[in-house]
């Protein structure tokens, strides 16, 4: 009978689905007493070319229909193969045990472990075992995928007892098999057994050598895949494993990885040399390689003399000139590639948005972001990523709210993206609760986490949050970085616990920043002296000192009013450059350092300039709360680039001294220098010298000004203008003020109305400010004995035990007084 029936059954099939056409099929295919060859050679495709499971078990059914199962070894394994391909492994189990009385060599196993390999099912090592276990000897082909499924689940120890049969079996001679474990040992991070296999193989090929090499690539053994390279080079032409296109492709990201230039130069004369210079996949290599190891003239270079680009050409040009800060450069080869008419795809959006942040280009920016939606390209993870980031910098946080909500598959970036948007944008409250949603949806807070949540946490004086996720780190074995170490001292430190500050300290490795976090917190408190210590520790540790070590040892001085030592930090100042610059004496550093602390007074007033402004003003702090303003007026006046707190410090320098027309007249010079602009502190500081002055007049007018030029009023301007009125006798008016704020008023005010209660003696008002006071702030001595001393000086002793009686219900101890003679 004519086999031609049986294709055209075949290919009838191969259109029409349903039952009802299996059974006609059918019917007709049991007709024939014989498969023909002819008909075997059409089932084959057939099986093999299956586009979705569905097609695979029609191509089943035909099979099966024809006789070809289960008899049929080659039939069975491409059916075996498709339906793990498209998911359904158990029915390329069931057909491997249904062929596999039919098989006696090691190919239908070699199927059957490839099919559990690609459909990612952990039974590749049983089978192996079981084909062992029947007696079944291996061929070279068995051992790639059960060695794949080894190294897929890091079971090494299998992979190694395989290694031990193909050794036995004597299989280690074959290099198609020798490749096969240079990968399983890569993949599985052992390099050194890698290297050993590779040793002992008798014959290499160049994927042998290619295959090492990106195994040492990945693994960080960067040296040893360059000297590969260097053996391939030396090997005869006719030996066939000098290095091609693999090798230089896998070879280059080692350059870019260690940032040699020379050793890519190297690898580029050879392509030159063996004529691979036209190879775009090897030019774009060059491309990504020259730009990480900062060559971007040899980046250019090879960009302009290709002859053909693609998408990933222009990627990576832009991207290795946007990495190296050359942001106008990678701008203009992102306008070129449009002006090519070539449409950017999401790596070079994503690549370009955070240049346009550094240039400020936010309009750029929103047209891009249009871009992105006409294009499609919106969704991507790492453009949504971009504008995500470009949004919460530019200060828009609603806008990246918006963005964040509509991305669908959110990775680590993404949440920590969000954090870092509400986080530097005031909103430290919703970054602690994005926090709590990104780890309900099973993300663990990395490094970059951390770094942006716990200063939030320190802002706003969350510490117990910072102490949870500070725990909850500990427990899940985060990797604590230096950086980490410095955010947690910083946190504690904000939040008033200084103890675990330095416990936190003591057990972290230290850098500046450690040291830094630690001098300025200490610096504002009881134990100043801390900051010193500190601070000539990290001088004996051989770290440069910053403007921040500076600031926060002048600090500490000032708040001691310890002026000696100020003084010699002012001269290692000066040695380290962060102080005037010489003056006409032109006296070397090293005379000025080893003479008596009167030269730097000296000093000081031939001084031009000041190289640091931060550290300026805490010279001028220093000197000013030490009584010393006429040094502070010196180096005031030779402060070239003023800013506000320069102006504040010295108001209130002026103020703390009783030179009162100095300090108002420093006010008024600053209201005329374009410059500065007066701000909170201002005010507060020429109020003050106003109170202590008794200029109630000036200092309403500097009261009304502060609203007209919309700055806001707080507690302590509220405080300072009822001082004002306290102390001249207005004490009606200071009520009026306290009844008009519009918010509660707090022990500031209070206190400061206490004060003039008690300087004019009105008792009835002074016991009203005394029960706020004593309600505020429950257990401070200090308001209670102001109010004690106030009734004293009436005469009204019964309400001074009442206070003292009070004071020993509450547990309050009035702090004892000391004498330093």
């Amino acid at each position: 009978m004519s086999y031609y029936p049986c294709n055209t059954i075949v290919r009838r099939y191969s259109i029409l689905s349903g039952e009802l056409k299996q059974l006609q099929n059918a019917q007709k295919a049991q007709s024939f007493s014989t498969i023909p060859q002819q008909c075997h050679r059409t089932i084959l495709p057939l099986c093999a070319s299956a586009k979705s499971l569905q097609q695979t078990k029609q191509s089943h059914a035909i099979a099966l229909l024809n006789g070809y199962l289960p008899n049929s070894i080659s039939v069975s394994a491409s059916l075996i193969l498709q339906y793990a391909t498209f998911g359904d492994p158990s029915t390329s189990r069931l057909l491997f045990h249904q062929s596999l009385p039919y098989s006696r060599s090691a190919f239908l196993w070699n199927t059957i472990t490839r099919a559990y390999s690609i459909a990612g099912v952990y039974d590749a090592f049983q089978i192996y075992n079981l084909m062992i276990r029947n007696g079944v000897r291996p061929d070279d082909h068995s051992f790639p995928f059960v060695l794949k499924g080894c190294s897929d689940y890091h079971e090494v120890w299998k992979g190694q007892e395989v290694h031990g049969l193909v050794c036995k079996l004597g299989f280690d001679s074959d290099v198609f098999v020798g490749n096969t474990l240079l990968r399983f040992y890569g993949e599985c991070s052992s390099v050194n057994d890698a290297e050993k296999v590779f040793d002992e193989m008798p014959e290499r090929d160049v994927v042998s050598w290619n295959t090492l090499i990106t195994v040492c690539s990945i693994k960080f053994s960067y040296n040893k895949a360059i000297a590969l390279f260097r053996d391939m080079k030396l090997q005869p032409l006719c030996s066939e494993v000098s290095p091609n296109v693999a090798t230089i492709v896998s070879l280059l990201p080692v350059c870019a990885a260690i940032e040699d230039s020379s050793i890519t130069s190297e690898i580029h004369s050879y392509v030159i040399k063996m004529g691979f210079n036209h190879h775009i996949k090897i030019n774009n290599a060059f491309i990504d390689a020259y730009g990480k190891c900062g060559n971007l003239k040899a980046c250019k270079q090879v960009f302009n003399e290709m002859v053909d680009r693609n998408h990933v050409s222009w990627n990576a040009v832009i991207t290795s000139f946007a990495h190296t800060d050359h942001h106008q450069d990678a701008v203009l080869f992102f306008q070129y590639m449009i002006n090519k008419s070539i449409t950017p795809n999401s790596v070079a959006i994503s690549s370009i948005l955070p240049i346009i942040v550094e240039l400020e280009c936010l309009q750029w920016g929103i047209e891009l972001h249009g871009f992105s939606i006409r294009t499609g390209i919106e969704s991507d993870i790492f453009v949504a990523n971009s504008l995500l980031d470009m949004y919460a910098k530019f200060g828009y946080p609603i806008k990246a709210s918006n963005i964040f909500n509509n991305i669908h598959s959110k990775n680590i970036v993404s949440w920590n993206t969000m954090i870092a948007n509400y986080a530097q944008n005031g909103s430290e409250l919703l970054a602690l609760q994005t926090l709590r949603e990104m780890q309900a949806h099973g993300i663990v807070p990395g490094p970059v986490t951390l770094t942006n949540i716990l200063p939030a946490c320190a802002r706003i004086g969350h510490l117990s949050h910072g102490k949870q996720i500070h725990c909850k780190s500990i427990r899940k074995g985060s990797d604590f970085q230096i950086f980490i170490w410095n955010a947690l001292i910083d946190m504690y430190a904000k939040c008033g616990c200084l103890d675990l500050a330095r416990n936190v300290f003591n057990m972290s490795y230290k850098d500046r920043i450690s040291y830094n976090t630690l001098i300025s917190a200490y610096s504002h408190t009881n134990t100043s002296f801390e900051s010193l210590i500190l601070f000539r520790e990290l001088g004996l540790k051989d770290m440069e000192y910053d403007t921040v070590s500076f600031s926060g040892a002048l600090s500490a001085c000032a708040n001691m009013v310890e002026i000696k030592k100020g003084k010699e930090i002012h001269g290692v100042c000066l040695k380290k450059g962060y102080t005037p610059l010489m003056g006409p004496t032109h006296q070397p550093v090293s005379n000025l350092m080893s003479s008596d602390t009167s030269l730097i007074d000296s000093h000081l007033l031939t001084a031009k300039q000041l190289h640091s402004l931060i550290v300026s003003n805490s010279i001028l702090d220093l000197y000013a709360k030490c009584g010393r303003i006429d040094l502070a007026k010196k180096v005031f006046d030779r402060i070239p680039n003023k800013d506000t707190a320069s102006w504040n410090t010295m108001i209130m320098g002026y103020g703390m001294r009783g030179e009162i027309d100095t300090a108002i007249g420093l006010f008024e010079s600053m209201g005329d220098d374009d410059h500065v602009r007066r701000d909170s502190i201002s005010y507060i500081a020429v109020l003050s010298v106003c109170s202590h002055g008794g200029l109630v007049e000036l200092g309403r007018k500097y009261f009304k000004e502060m609203k007209e030029d919309k700055i806001e009023v707080t507690q302590v301007h509220y405080a300072c203008m009822v001082d004002i009125f306290g102390r001249a006798g207005l004490l009606e008016e200071a009520v009026e003020m306290i009844n008009g704020m519009g918010v509660e008023p707090d022990a500031n005010v209070w206190g400061s109305l206490l004060g003039g209660c008690r300087i004019h003696g009105d008792i009835e008002l002074g016991r009203w400010a005394g029960e706020n006071l004593f309600r505020l702030k429950p257990g401070h001595s200090g308001y209670y004995t102001l109010v004690s001393n106030m009734y004293a000086e009436a005469g009204k002793w019964c309400e001074v035990d009442e206070i003292r009686e009070l004071m020993k219900v509450r547990g309050v101890k009035k702090n004892p007084g000391f004498s330093c003679v």
